[in-house]
């Protein structure tokens, strides 16, 4: 588990045994009766600090945003930048609530919010759009050079609740056991927070086999029936997907998500307008007028800059292999970014593009996106001693970001 990852305290929905997840993890197999299980959310995770007060001491729950992501910025006169983030504030109007939970994320193990947890909880009055834009200026306070475009990728978002108690008119820190004289709170709305933590069990909906993935998994893999599920609205839904081919032995694929969309401001349509666009080395042919182009964005998780290299690189080749719906018998890495953060992506991607680079001031605002269509793409790479590679589109990516990134 990372430094910078929250842990959970949770029990074992089948048997009550305790457990400790990390937050990016959603598969999840009980060390006492090895049940399998699935975590769901609809939209973000919320959980509780945990704290030591006494037990008469009527708790007051605080809420606190709290993303961990990055923020790419696209500049005029310098190469994108890429900085990662993990950051709290708080979701109320309280002025004297201290400005971040510092790092008590990463030193308590903390709770899922449920029905069980006793007190008084705040309600959030700042909505996640503000806060989103309050993070934004918090990040941008160390760039000298105003950005031209920027976007949050890879969002990890979710609300904190932080314990407080009032004894003698004194607001108490319900984790230090000590007084916060600068809290006063005199018009606090209590509200009855929504309790929506869930598993299912990891078995395919289509044949009742058992469910493979990595612990991080945002997608889920039927051995049996060879379907591939992710989550949607509280259930598990089928994904389509297409295999890119091979016969090589050592062969992992590596997931990929293909997206064809419309876009303004720029022409992209076909890969002539790529060549033109990116001034690619090359002469543009008849052939390439009719040939379409697909943005290709890893749908794994990777160290920022490797996201954009990766990126970038799949864009300028546009595999053109046979695809099949077979899905191989070899190493499947499973789906850990999200499609939605892909196409959040997509505008970042296309100012990378763009050459001269002098020409990106002038256009960015005009850029759009409209009707993206994605299809879920497996592309076979080599399994080397230290790195995974495609010889033929000469991408490579480091065992070690796997590690790192591994839960």
């Amino acid at each position: 588990m990372k430094k910078t990852d929250i842990l959970i305290q949770h029990q074992c929905p089948q048997c009550g045994a305790p457990a400790i997840l990390a937050e990016a993890e959603r598969l999840f197999q009980c060390e006492y009766c090895k049940v399998r299980s699935y975590l769901l959310q609809r939209d973000f995770f919320r959980y509780v600090l945990p704290h030591k007060a006494s037990e008469d001491k009527e708790i007051v729950y605080f809420p606190y945003w709290r993303f961990r992501g990055t923020l790419f910025s696209c500049f005029a006169k310098k190469e994108h930048e890429e900085k990662f983030t993990d950051i709290s504030y708080p979701a109320a109007n309280t002025d004297e609530l201290p400005m971040s939970l510092g790092f008590r994320t990463q030193a308590l193990k903390l709770s899922f919010l449920s029905s069980e947890v006793k007190g008084n909880f705040v309600k959030p009055t700042l909505a996640i759009k503000d806060v989103m834009n309050i993070f934004r200026q918090i990040v941008n306070e160390s760039t000298a050079e105003p950005p031209l475009y920027q976007k949050f990728i890879g969002d990890n978002l979710s609300l904190i609740y932080a314990p407080y108690y009032l004894q003698d008119d004194v607001w108490y820190d319900a984790i230090l056991n000590a007084p916060v004289p600068s809290l006063s709170a005199p018009h606090i709305e209590y509200y009855k927070p929504d309790v929506q933590i869930h598993f299912i069990p990891a078995l395919c909906p289509n044949c009742g086999g058992d469910l493979e993935g990595n612990r991080n998994a945002l997608s889920l893999t039927c051995r049996r029936c060879y379907m591939i599920w992710k989550t949607e609205k509280n259930q598990l839904i089928q994904i389509l997907y297409a295999v890119i081919g091979s016969d090589a032995e050592d062969t992992v694929w590596m997931p990929f998500w293909k997206i064809r969309a419309e876009v303004s401001g720029v022409k992209l349509d076909s890969y002539a307008d790529l060549i033109r666009l990116a001034n690619l080395p090359k002469a543009v042919l008849k052939t390439d007028e009719s040939e379409e182009f697909y943005f290709w964005i890893p749908a794994f998780r990777v160290f920022p800059s490797v996201f954009l290299r990766l990126t970038k690189g799949m864009i300028s080749v546009q595999p053109k292999d046979e695809l099949t719906n077979q899905l191989p018998d070899g190493t499947v890495y499973s789906v850990t970014f999200p499609c939605s953060e892909a196409v959040r992506s997509l505008k970042i991607h296309i100012a990378g593009l763009i050459k001269p680079k002098r020409n990106l001031s002038n256009i960015i605002d005009k850029i759009g996106i409209r009707n993206p269509q994605a299809l879920l793409v497996y592309v076979p790479f080599q399994d080397e001693a230290h790195e995974i590679i495609h010889y033929e589109y000469h991408l490579s990516v480091h065992k070690n970001i796997f590690e790192i990134l591994k839960d």
